[in-house]
């Protein structure tokens, strides 16, 4: 089973986003060693503690730093932009880099109501009422196809590079419209675990072969903490505790440094709502990782896993993901 990275470029409090970007760099080097498959990045805007909200300029920053593993977005959040555009930009990553560039969407605008208007003109919040966005992945995906004697509007470059499109999700609507048009599916179980096992279900049981693919193929999102001692893991994952609860309570930041006793910084209320939206997790010792990760992929059974995990010190970090990657591939 093949296992990939899904970066948000994190900025840890005392750090500027050039070294946040190095970091990445790095880090998507030692990855291709280490035996990853895809290297995600995400498009989230207005952070403070995220820096890949160009997503399609730092994708190509790291293909160009890297051999062959496949870079892509986990995900573009496509209600921000022109179809037209998206297939221009990633069709012209596929020019440069070949077929190492994957396209995951989302529907999500991937930041505030106050940002998500100044990045779209005449933005209206969501109401209920059916929304552009299977029209638009469709009109994407004829971007980047085979031309036709039909089409008028090409995409130079993009036309004809077939860049797989993946959708994103963490509800069911995801797993429904990625069975209806064919395509594969990541599931955003690292921070919303809730509709998992319902739309893996969804998506497997109502998938319709297309062009793209003969059957269903499903990705879910894991969380890794690991560490030479199992208390250290703990720690480490503090520091994505904080930043999920103050990002809730609408104060996003850098990522802040782990604490020794995460039960003295958050509420019981809150450390309970965090602790279920991270509960797709694996924490600890490499035997503790081994063992919580097994039961992941024992109970959803999914074609592919993407690691992630916020973690402010960039060794620990690397090591962490060192550490999921031995236990990855003996799995």
């Amino acid at each position: 089973m093949r296992y990939s990275v899904l970066d948000l470029a994190p900025v840890p409090e005392g750090q500027d986003i050039a070294q946040s970007l190095r970091n990445s760099t790095d880090l998507a080097q030692r990855a291709e060693a280490w035996g990853y498959h895809r290297y995600w990045l995400a498009e989230h805007h207005n952070m403070p503690g995220i820096a890949s909200a160009a997503t399609a300029v730092l994708i190509g920053h790291i293909a160009s730093q890297t051999q062959s593993i496949r870079v892509g977005a986990g995900g573009i959040m496509l209600p921000n932009h022109a179809p037209y555009m998206v297939a221009e930009a990633f069709g012209t990553l596929a020019s440069l880099y070949g077929d190492r560039i994957d396209l995951g969407l989302g529907r999500a605008p991937g930041t505030d109501m106050q940002t998500a208007r100044a990045l779209r003109r005449g933005f209206q919040p969501d109401d209920g009422t059916p929304d552009g966005f299977p029209h638009d992945v469709i009109e994407l995906i004829n971007y980047l196809g085979p031309e036709t004697s039909e089409t008028r509007v090409r995409a130079f470059p993009g036309q004809g590079t077939a860049v797989p499109v993946w959708i994103l999700g963490s509800s069911l609507y995801g797993a429904q419209l990625a069975a209806q048009l064919g395509l594969p599916y990541a599931f955003a179980s690292h921070f919303a675990p809730a509709a998992l096992e319902h739309a893996l279900q969804v998506y497997r049981s109502t998938f319709r072969p297309s062009a793209q693919r003969s059957a269903p193929h499903a990705m879910i999102a894991v969380n890794v903490f690991a560490a030479e001692a199992g208390a250290e893991g703990v720690r480490l994952k503090t520091t994505m505790q904080q930043a999920f609860a103050r990002l809730h309570q609408g104060k996003p930041g850098k990522l802040p440094p782990p604490v020794d006793d995460i039960d003295a910084h958050l509420t019981p209320q809150i450390l309970t709502g965090v602790n279920e939206a991270l509960r797709i997790s694996a924490t600890g010792s490499k035997a503790t990782v081994t063992a919580e990760l097994s039961e992941i992929l024992e109970r959803y059974q999914p074609d592919e896993v993407i690691i992630t995990g916020q973690i402010h010190d960039h060794t620990a970090r690397l090591r962490s993901f060192e550490i999921a990657a031995e236990v990855l591939s003996a799995v």
